[in-house]
């Protein structure tokens, strides 16, 4: 029944997101885990259409900010505004206060701004003056950013990186896929006409199925010497932290359940581990001067890691 909906789902957004099943895979991850999803990119690749369709696709209300460099905390979550009719002053909610927020080019705005992301993420929530306002459920931030080369882009901090619980990307397409994408939109662009084909009750329903995954204690064990692993290499500088095992077992039990099975097996940590600890892993020096990177780290240690 599940395996039903989120296969009706993937086949939505891809009317859209054309030959880009994986990825849309991999999104839905964060859906069904109420976890957050970095895409980072090149320009011109669907970002911003990706996290479109899946809002439209399951009746979400759907927010986006522009990071900019003069964007302020206050422009993220809200802030009290007085009300001469009352005299007091009343919260006026930010674009937080969504189902599915796209933060575009999050890292184009500064350190202070970008971390009024961080208790939303954290605990779906805003705490300003006292008091505290819950987000609504589900709440899923897709930010997006460029490659931290181009010109104008902050690194993002590392407490708030680490928040995310996969950092993915599209990709080029094929050619016959990228002529399919030009004929698609010709007339108007296909998210125009995107239907709803889940409702916000079956999302939630379907993240009490994610909850219910059984995960062994072996694969549990295998998810915890992968991700310490990263943390006693001669080439790393700071390794993932438990957020990250903990990440890794969510994401884990949903590709289980996208894979139509109620049980998480060492190949879905091992496909997925990638993309729950580049993010995470911050290398040295000298390691960069050797051109190494996080990629070629986790490549290492899943043929070096015994699979149980």
């Amino acid at each position: 029944m599940y395996s039903e909906d989120l296969k009706i789902l993937i086949e939505n957004i891809e009317k859209v997101i054309v030959g880009k099943t994986e990825t849309v895979k991999l999104l839905l991850i964060g859906l069904l885990t109420n976890g957050h999803i970095l895409i980072e990119d090149v320009p011109g690749l669907g970002k911003t259409m990706l996290a479109l369709a899946l809002a439209k696709s399951i009746s979400g209300d759907f927010k986006r900010i522009q990071f900019t460099p003069d964007l302020l905390p206050s422009d993220v979550s809200g802030g009290f505004v007085y009300n001469p009719k009352s005299g007091d002053f009343d919260f006026k909610k930010g674009p937080v206060f969504t189902n599915i927020l796209l933060a575009d080019e999050i890292n184009r705005t500064t350190p202070r701004t970008q971390s009024a992301l961080l208790e939303a993420m954290q605990e779906y929530k805003v705490s300003l003056e006292g008091q505290t306002f819950v987000l609504p459920k589900p709440f899923m931030v897709v930010a997006t950013q460029n490659p931290i080369e181009y010109q104008g882009t902050y690194p993002l901090p590392e407490a708030q990186i680490d928040r995310f619980l996969m950092k993915i990307s599209i990709g080029y397409l094929h050619p016959d896929e990228e002529v399919k994408v030009i004929s698609g939109q010709k007339q108007e662009h296909p998210i125009e006409d995107l239907s709803q084909v889940l409702d916000l009750g079956k999302v939630l329903a379907l993240q009490e199925e994610v909850k219910k995954i059984e995960v062994s204690a072996n694969v549990l064990d295998y998810i915890v010497k992968l991700v310490s692993l990263t943390r006693h290499r001669e080439d790393v500088k700071v390794g993932a932290s438990p957020r990250a095992s903990i990440a890794l077992m969510k994401a884990s039990s949903a590709w289980a359940l996208l894979e139509g099975r109620d049980y998480v097996i060492p190949d879905d940590v091992a496909r997925l581990l990638p993309w729950a600890l580049k993010h995470r892993v911050i290398l040295q020096p000298k390691a960069l001067i050797a051109e190494k990177t996080p990629e070629y780290i986790i490549s290492e240690l899943l043929k070096t890691t015994p699979i149980p």
